[in-house]
């Protein structure tokens, strides 16, 4: 191959690297810079010129230094090439994200590889970082996560409360009952209604109904902790599950919830309701044999505060089902 031909090629395979569509770095084992390609140069706005033969730290600012490191170090120590994903780094060099369909993704989003480039005698001396941009892959994998997400959300939802539905809390319920067998832990049942609902639909229509029903769903939020797993189990009764909380607890709770919905009014158009809920209560303990028995125990705890005048809260007690 003449001289002429050899320079003719390394002509081309520069041309060839300064169009690549991806990001071209190679630096040295001191980490100097020694080729910055188009892209690079592009998305950066540093030149070419600027920065070869520069300290690769202090030429680009905010750079994972360790992390860097160890990913080029590891490179040169085995001789093989090494990778990043987004998806454990969201990016190495942050750059803009100017795709006109964004999804909330400011920066570029990039897939690195890092290989070791050895010289005539065979050791490494230098390593090539490619920088992939993946912002659109990671946009619509983004999107279908969130949407994969709202679509479970909308599974276990109660569409009129926003509390979990009765199909995903009873699950929890029973998660919840086999945790507790296997652990000894402590929890508690909290089963409620509210009192005379059927005359408030009567009374006021549908429309009142619901938002008396949604009200009731905000109590429950405010008065419950983030442990807590609060339900709509149908029509104009909930079900509250508090994990590691003994009856005497779980009465407190229920008490404060209900004074705060004895003491709340719903105002609707020309309509001021007040009503109030009745509640019952179960701590697991050995007369449970399974969720369900759980579930009915607590039933029959709100049937007595029912029974006994509403607007009130019962513990269970094992008389209660003989």
């Amino acid at each position: 191959m003449t001289p002429t031909t050899d320079i003719g090629d390394l002509h081309w395979v520069m041309q060839i690297l300064g169009d690549l569509d991806a990001g071209l770095i190679v630096i040295d084992k001191e980490y100097k810079v020694c080729v910055w390609n188009t892209f690079m140069q592009s998305y950066s706005g540093i030149r070419a010129e600027e920065i070869v033969g520069k300290f690769l730290f202090e030429a680009v600012q905010d750079l994972p230094e360790l992390w860097l490191r160890s990913k080029v170090s590891t490179a040169c120590t085995l001789n093989s090439r090494g990778f990043s994903c987004w998806e454990d780094r969201p990016y190495l060099f942050k750059f803009k994200n100017f795709s006109p369909i964004s999804n909330g993704l400011k920066e570029m989003r990039q897939n690195i590889t890092f290989s070791p480039l050895t010289s005539v005698n065979g050791e490494v001396s230098h390593v090539s970082i490619i920088i992939n941009d993946v912002t659109d892959i990671a946009k619509n994998k983004i999107h279908l996560t969130d949407s994969n997400q709202k679509l479970s959300d909308l599974s276990r939802t109660d569409g009129l409360t926003k509390l979990f539905n009765r199909a995903h809390w009873e699950n929890c319920l029973q998660r919840e009952f086999e945790n507790c067998q296997v652990t000894g832990a402590t929890s508690s049942l909290v089963i409620f209604d509210i009192d005379h609902f059927k005359r408030v639909n009567d009374t006021y229509g549908h429309t009142v109904g619901d938002h008396v029903i949604r009200h009731t769903a905000q109590e429950l939020r405010k008065a419950s902790r983030g442990s807590d797993i609060c339900g709509r189990f149908g029509g104009e009764e909930f079900t509250v599950l508090l994990p590691g909380t003994c009856a005497t607890q779980a009465l407190y709770f229920t008490e404060r919830l209900r004074k705060r919905i004895e003491k709340s009014v719903v105002d609707y158009e020309q309509y001021s309701v007040k009503y109030t809920i009745s509640l019952g209560v179960c701590e697991l303990s050995p007369y449970q044999t399974s969720h369900l028995t759980w579930l009915e125990h607590a039933d029959k705890s709100l049937y007595f505060s029912k029974q006994t005048g509403r607007n009130r809260s019962t513990v269970f007690d094992p008389a209660l089902i003989r």
